[in-house]
This record gives structure tokens, sequence and C-alpha cells, in this order.
């Protein structure tokens, strides 16, 4: 299977929108690569799984699901068989019965992580200067100005709710770590990324390496070749084990035609 036969949807996490994703998007085009950025509510969590499973059904084919942020829980509530793979960009993956909450205050926060609180209305925005101060400190004044310009706030439903089996018990996974996150405190993505058992490539980045750095691209370009890989090795087990099955049959038959002793059947067997 070619890469190119792999389509990759990609998920923003809070306080953003699909424009985090911009320089990602570009470059995956140009290789010929589907991507689509999901449009999440962020106003509860069924919501946003919700939508998630809407942009789905307008990809075919084998899927790459790529979550940033509190969207790791999001992309592994999908039961859309097209999903293949997932990744993981400084995201967070809680466990069957686990919240979003819970995974994201597992440990103590970063000492420039903001104090997050409920407005008059229910949501929750990231204070400006957060954006500079944890979110995305490497980004440059443009980025920043862009952060800013386009945030979306996040209901509370959306990381309150216990969540169900997780997509990453079935499916191959990578995961980012970003050692300078400040957000999500570099040892629980280490956490996560480990018992989920993905594939980890760790890199010097902030929170929004989508956005501050372009490194992400080349990891995020790795993984729709990695999947094509993963899953012709697994065509070609399959296809293995087939003619292993049919060959064995093909000596049932010939020793059932030469009428030959149950016994000597049974040693041959069929797996």
């Amino acid at each position: 299977m070619s890469r190119k036969n792999v389509s990759v949807v990609l998920v923003h996490g809070a306080w953003a929108d699909g424009s985090s994703w911009a320089k990602v998007i570009g470059p995956l085009a140009a290789e010929g690569i589907r991507v689509l950025a999901a449009p999440l509510p962020l106003t509860s969590f069924a919501e946003d799984t919700a939508a998630l499973e809407r942009a789905l059904e307008r990809v075919s084919g084998t899927v790459v699901l790529v979550g940033h942020a509190c969207a790791g829980a999001v992309i592994a509530a999908t039961r859309n068989e097209n999903v293949k793979a997932l990744v993981y960009v400084a995201a967070l993956a809680p466990d069957e019965g686990e919240t979003v909450a819970d995974v994201f205050y597992r440990t103590e926060p970063h000492p420039s992580a903001p104090k997050l609180a409920p407005d008059n209305h229910g949501l929750i925005y990231l204070p400006e200067e957060a954006f500079a101060a944890a979110f995305a400190q490497n980004a440059s004044a443009d980025e920043l100005a862009l952060l800013l310009a386009v945030q979306r706030p996040i209901s509370p439903a959306c990381i309150t709710v216990p969540v169900s089996r997780p997509l990453w018990k079935d499916r191959p996974t990578w995961f980012l770590v970003a050692q300078q996150d400040r957000m999500i405190v570099h040892d629980t993505q280490r956490f996560m990324a480990e018992r989920m058992h993905a594939r980890v490539r760790s890199h010097p980045v902030d929170h929004a390496p989508i956005v501050s750095d372009q490194r992400l691209m080349d990891f995020v370009s790795y993984a729709p070749g990695e999947v094509a890989n993963f899953l012709e090795e697994k065509r070609d087990d399959r296809d293995q084990v087939s003619f292993r099955r049919r060959r064995r049959l093909g000596q049932l038959q010939r020793l059932s035609m030469t009428r030959s002793s149950p016994t000597v059947v049974k040693q041959i067997g069929v797996q």
C-alpha cells in the first residue's frame, strides 16, 4: 500500500481551531496525501466525538487520525473501521473510566501553567498572557497573534466525562512527547505514551508544535508511510496463513481420497 492511499484527519484541541494545522496541511497535500482538519465544537465530549464522526464520513479508505491536546481523547472514541492508526501530538489519552481532566491533572502543573476557570457562560478561555507563557512559548509574535485571535473556548463537559474503551488499545499508535510543554507536563505525556505502547518520539518543543515548530511536519508525515507498511505486513501475514491453511486442507483432501488412516490425518491437522 502506498502512503498516498492513506488519508490524514487532523483534530484540534482546546483554544484552537482547524487553522492551527496550517503548517501541516500544506506539506502533506503537496505529497499527494488527502488531508482533512475536523472542526470540533468544544461544547461537550459527546458533541466533539459526533463532529469527528461526521468528518470521517467524508473520507474513504484507510485513515490516520491525528489529535492534539484534549483531542487525544476524541480520536480514541471513534469506532470508524477505516481508522487504522492514531497519532498523538502532546495529547491527552485517558484510559477506560478516566476523564480528560484526570490525566491532565495527574501531576503538579508547570509553574507557568495558567489557572483555568469557566466564565459567566460556563466556558473556559485561555488567558491572553498564557499563549506566550505556556501554550506556545516558542511561537513567533505573528503566530501568537493568530492563536489569540482564533481561540475557541472549551466547555468543562468536554473534559469531565469518563471515556469508554479507547481505540488506542486496538490500533497502532504514535506519540510526540513535547519536552518543553507547560500545559501537559512531560512526565504525564511519557506516562500515557508508555501505557498505550506507542511508538514515541520526544522533541524539545512546546505544547503547540503544530504552530511553532516545523519538525512536527516530519513526525506527522512519517505516520502515513509507517501505517501503509504496517498494513502491508499484516496483509502479507494473512496471505501466508491463508496459504498454509489451503496447503494443509489440500493434504487432507488427498489423504481422504487415498483413505488414509485417521491417525495420519490428525497428525497433519488444520490451524
